[in-house]
């Protein structure tokens, strides 16, 4: 299953941009406060709970130093999944999206396509506040 968010427009170089996401921690920033708990992170990985109670595990998986970030589902993760953050330099801004693919089957998929799809634009929506 793949999902892409919507594009973003964010007032900060893809560099810095980059630069904030690939930090683990800072991704706390983007999530909807009042639906995760048990946050924790360190520079590379980030751990929360999920409403609806599954915790999920994000792993850096690298960069291509420019404007690509990846991240992973890490274990215990109710199924595996890859993140990519496109990020396009465009003047001195910043043009972007959230692409998810995932491995869930098609009952599966029913459940999560809405919220994944709501919880990236959420995210997409946040980064640009944060860069206001």
């Amino acid at each position: 299953m793949t999902i892409q968010s919507q594009p973003y427009i964010v007032n900060a170089t893809s560099k810095d941009v980059l630069a904030f996401l690939s930090d683990a921690k800072n991704l706390f920033h983007l999530l909807p406060q009042d639906k995760i708990t048990d946050w924790s992170a360190d520079e590379k990985m980030c751990s929360f709970k999920v409403q609806g109670g599954f915790t999920i595990r994000l792993i850096e998986d690298g960069n291509n130093g420019e404007n690509e970030l990846y991240l992973k589902s890490g274990e215990g993760t109710p199924f595996a999944f890859k993140l990519t953050v496109f990020l396009n330099d465009k003047e001195s801004k910043t043009v972007g999206h959230i692409h998810f693919d995932g491995e869930v089957n098609l009952f599966l998929k029913m459940m999560v396509e809405k919220p994944l799809t709501a919880l990236f634009d959420y995210m997409s929506k946040q980064l640009v506040a944060y860069y206001a």
